[in-house]
C-alpha cells in the first residue's frame, strides 16, 4: 500500500500588511495577547496630476467690463438685518458666553421668516424660510424663552428648529464633522430653507483654532452656501479672557484668523460696563455695504420678555468707548505691580497676558514703566480723567438714546455715514506690538 500524501496549496498572502486581516481581528488579538491595540496607519494613495479638464473647470475667466456686465444682471443682494447681514452672506455673530447670542439669533430668524425688521434694522427680503441649527437648548429650554405661563409664541411658518441628536454609535467609516455637514445639507433640502442660521460653530468641528481644521469647515459652510444659494449665520464666542478695556474687534472670534477671513460679514454683541443688562451690537466686517455701526455708532440693546417672545428691544446708539472697562491709577498701580512680580517670577510676558486676562501689547508696555508713569492715559482714555467716572451729563451729550435710528446712511455720525465714503472692509486692530530686548516673548 502506498502512503497517503496530502497536498497543500499555499496561498501566498498580501505584501501589505494593512490587509492581511480585519481591523476587528487584530483588535481582538491584541486583547487577547493584553497589548494595546493601535490600528496601523493607511498609506495614502499615490497623488496624480490634474487633468487639463479639471484645471478648466477651476476658474472662469473674462475681462473687466464683462464681468460689469454679468454682475448688473445678478439680483441686488437685499438686507437681511440692516448693514449687518445681506443677502447670499456667510456671516458671524460672536459674543461672550450667556450674553445672549442665541436670543437675538432666534429673533432675527424670526424676523426673516415674517419679512419684517427688527428696528432699526430693515428686513427688505420678502419672507423666507429658515432652518436655525439648534446645538444649544433642549426642547424644554426653547419652551421656556418662548412661552408666559399657558400662553405661547406663535411663530412664522416659515420659521423650522432642528434640535441636534446624540448619536452614540456614529457610522465607523464616515467623518463624523463630514456626516454633521451632510445631515444639515439634508435638513436645508428638507426644509425647502434659503437662510440658515447655525448655534454654534464649536459644534460643528472642534479645535476651530487649527488653521487646518477652520479652513475646512469655512470651505463646507462656502460650498452648502453656494450650492444651495443660501444665506447663513452662524454664531461663535470670544476668549474666555478677553480684555474688557479693548473694544470688540475681529482678532476676539475665538479660533483661527481663516475663520474671519473667509466670512463675507461679521459683527459681535459686547457688553457694557454702564449697566449690567445694557448691551451693544458692533459691525465688524462688511463687503456689501459701508461700516454704519462702527467704533463711534453702536446699537445698544437689552433683553427683554413682556409676554411670551424673549427678545431684544434696542434703545438708541452711542460710541463704544463709553461702554469699555476703564481703569483708575490706583488699578493701573496694582497691575504694574503685579506685572512686574509675575515677571521677576520668571514668566513669560504671554504668560502674564494670559493669567491677567490683558492683551501682550499691554503688557510689553507696562513691564519697565514704573508704577508713577503707569497712570499715563492710555489709547481708549485719551478725552477721559481715569478717575471719574462717566457722568449722566457725557452720557446725555453722547447716548442718543432718545434719538430714533434709521437705515438711512446719510443721518449716521462721523465719516462713515458721509455718502462720499468709500466702501471698505475697515476692520479694528490691536495697538502694534511693542519690543523689549531683554524680557522673553
Amino acid at each position: 500500500m502506498q502512503p497517503l500524501k496530502f497536498v497543500v496549496n499555499v496561498i501566498p498572502m498580501p505584501t501589505n500588511p494593512l490587509s492581511e486581516r480585519p481591523p476587528v481581528i487584530e483588535q481582538l488579538r491584541a486583547e487577547a495577547r493584553g497589548l494595546q491595540y493601535r490600528p496601523a496607519k493607511r498609506n495614502r494613495p499615490e497623488a496624480s496630476r490634474p487633468s487639463p479638464h479639471d484645471c478648466r473647470r477651476m476658474f472662469t475667466i473674462e475681462n473687466g467690463n464683462r464681468w460689469l456686465e454679468l454682475a448688473r444682471r445678478e439680483p441686488e443682494a437685499k438686507m437681511l438685518l440692516g448693514e449687518l447681514w445681506h443677502q447670499g452672506e456667510l456671516c458671524m455673530l460672536f459674543a461672550d458666553t450667556n450674553i445672549g447670542k442665541s436670543v437675538l439669533a432666534v429673533q432675527i430668524g424670526e424676523s426673516i421668516a415674517r419679512g419684517q425688521g427688527i428696528a432699526p434694522f430693515a428686513c427688505q427680503a420678502p419672507p423666507a424660510r429658515v432652518l436655525y441649527i439648534d446645538f444649544e437648548l433642549s426642547k424644554s429650554q426653547f419652551g421656556l424663552r418662548y412661552s408666559n405661563g399657558d400662553a405661547d409664541h406663535q411663530f412664522s411658518e416659515n420659521f423650522f428648529r432642528a434640535q441636534y441628536n446624540f448619536i452614540p454609535d456614529p457610522p465607523s467609516n464616515i467623518n463624523e464633522n463630514d456626516l454633521l455637514i451632510a445631515a444639515i445639507e439634508y435638513k436645508v433640502k428638507q426644509a425647502k430653507a434659503t437662510v440658515l442660521i447655525i448655534d454654534n460653530i464649536t459644534c460643528l468641528r472642534g479645535g476651530t483654532e487649527n488653521s487646518t481644521v477652520a479652513l475646512a469647515l469655512m470651505k463646507s459652510l462656502k460650498a452648502l452656501k453656494t450650492e444651495h444659494n443660501l444665506s447663513i449665520l452662524v454664531l461663535a464666542h470670544t476668549p474666555k479672557r478677553r480684555n474688557a478695556t479693548q473694544p470688540l474687534s475681529a482678532d476676539d472670534l475665538h479660533g483661527s484668523k481663516l475663520l474671519i477671513n473667509f466670512a463675507d460679514s461679521a459683527f459681535a454683541i459686547g457688553k457694557s460696563t454702564l449697566d449690567t443688562d445694557l448691551c451693544y451690537l458692533k459691525q465688524v466686517k462688511q463687503r456689501n455695504t459701508r461700516q454704519r455701526y462702527g467704533a463711534d455708532n453702536v446699537c445698544l440693546c437689552r433683553i427683554q420678555k413682556p409676554g411670551a417672545f424673549l427678545h431684544f428691544a434696542f434703545e438708541g446708539h452711542s460710541p463704544e468707548r463709553l461702554h469699555l472697562l476703564t481703569r483708575s491709577n490706583s488699578e493701573r498701580r496694582q497691575l504694574v505691580h503685579k506685572i512686574a512680580a509675575l515677571a521677576a517670577a520668571g514668566h513669560s510676558q504671554r504668560d502674564i497676558a494670559h493669567q491677567l486676562g490683558i492683551g501682550l501689547a499691554t503688557v510689553n508696555r507696562l513691564l519697565y514703566r514704573s508704577p508713577s508713569d503707569a497712570v499715563v492715559p492710555m489709547a481708549n482714555e485719551q478725552n477721559e480723567s481715569a478717575d471719574h467716572p462717566i457722568t449722566n451729563d457725557l452720557m446725555n451729550s453722547d447716548l442718543m438714546t432718545n434719538d430714533p435710528m434709521t437705515n438711512d446712511q446719510n443721518r449716521c455720525t462721523g465719516e462713515e455715514g458721509s455718502p462720499d465714503t468709500p466702501m471698505t472692509n475697515d476692520i479694528m486692530i490691536n495697538e502694534p506690538k511693542q519690543t523689549t530686548p531683554h524680557v522673553k516673548v
